[in-house]
């Protein structure tokens, strides 16, 4: 019997100890960091994967896609993972550069895996802009395999696999839109891990993300800027997104640096310049908003380029050390991760 209870008491200690060790744990990474819609060095286009969960699982028992840019599904095969493993993918906004590889991604979905769930895709409502035109995401997702339905490819692929919806890849999303306001509200949820979405400026319907877990916090701003669109204003940055990112521990954040405006040469129009938030002011938002990392992306102009599509960057190309300081010259005092392809932050840090 003392043999025994020795035994359930060995037992009992490696179940704790288990379960000890299994901690929650939450990981983002920069799945494409290009500015704009330009092509630069084999970067691909905008996009941010979060992964949750715990050591037990590698933090990848949720799969949250924020963005989808050119070259998405190739980077995620780098992180060996397929577009059917996602949960969600979440739209700032609806310009080509945080999109374009929506459409590949789906398609794979349809052609490889179709039997699985429907993809949750979370977007801001229809948004009309003050030039009258109208900023669509259910257009968008409801006509994303357009191309491939009137090449004939979805009904020629149809004929190796009846699985596969007649409909196309459209056929596949779930689509949740919601309508953005000033107030964040959570508009997607998976167990202890929530999504909340606040408005923010850049183009009609733009929308910057929040994801709380029990192992941290992660801010998409995507490419918010301040709803003044030019100076004099307090800051660059998006008083929503500062909102949204008080206590955060990391926040991800399109960034143009200071050297591309209007008075140093770069021809970059004024207006284009000023509806971003320059490195500088992330910085000090960051440094308001308590947060410990700042993770710049989408960067204007990208590492080593002397140009930003058709524009100059002044003085030849910018590295690693120049954004770095930058955010530091706005006081901020966490760690800068100045933004790559698969570039990765951990919370827990390990």
């Amino acid at each position: 019997m003392r043999r025994l209870t020795q035994l359930i008491c060995i037992m009992l200690l490696a179940l704790a100890a288990k379960t000890t060790i299994a901690a929650p744990c939450l990981i983002v990474t920069l799945t494409g960091t290009q500015g704009g819609p330009s092509a630069y060095n084999g970067l691909a286009g905008s996009g941010t994967l979060v992964r949750y969960g715990d050591d037990s699982n590698h933090c990848n028992a949720v799969r949250l896609q924020f963005d989808a840019g050119r070259g998405t599904s190739m980077r995620l095969s780098q992180l060996e993972l397929t577009p059917a493993q996602l949960h969600a993918v979440f739209f700032t906004h609806l310009h080509s550069d945080h999109v374009d590889g929506f459409a590949d991604l789906v398609q794979m979905r349809w052609h490889f895996n179709p039997g699985s769930n429907k993809l949750d895709v979370v977007c801001s409502t229809d948004a009309k802009a003050a030039t009258a035109h109208v900023m669509s995401c259910r257009n968008f997702t409801t006509h994303i395999g357009d191309a491939y339905l009137q090449s004939g490819e979805i009904a020629q692929r149809q004929t190796e696999d009846k699985a596969r919806a007649a409909a196309g890849p459209a056929a596949s999303i779930n689509l949740l839109a919601f309508a953005a306001t000033d107030t964040a509200q959570v508009v997607w949820r998976s167990g202890e891990l929530t999504v909340s979405a606040i408005r923010s400026t850049h183009i009609a319907g733009h929308a910057s993300y929040r994801v709380d877990t029990p192992a941290g916090s992660v801010v998409i701003g995507g490419d918010a800027g301040n709803d003044t669109d030019a100076p004099p204003r307090p800051s660059s940055t998006s008083a929503q997104v500062e909102a949204l990112a008080a206590g955060a521990d990391i926040i991800v954040h399109s960034a143009i640096h200071p050297l591309m405006g209007p008075a140093a040469g770069s021809g970059m129009p004024a207006p284009i310049f000023y509806r971003q938030s320059t490195v500088t002011d992330l910085g000090s938002m960051a440094q308001r908003s308590g947060a410990k990392y700042l993770l710049l992306t989408h960067l204007i102009p990208p590492l080593g380029a002397t140009r930003q599509g058709g524009w100059s960057v002044p003085g030849g190309s910018l590295t690693e050390t120049h954004y770095r300081q930058a955010a530091q010259d706005g006081g901020f005092g966490g760690t800068v991760v100045v933004g790559t392809d698969l570039v990765s932050v951990r919370l827990p840090a390990k």
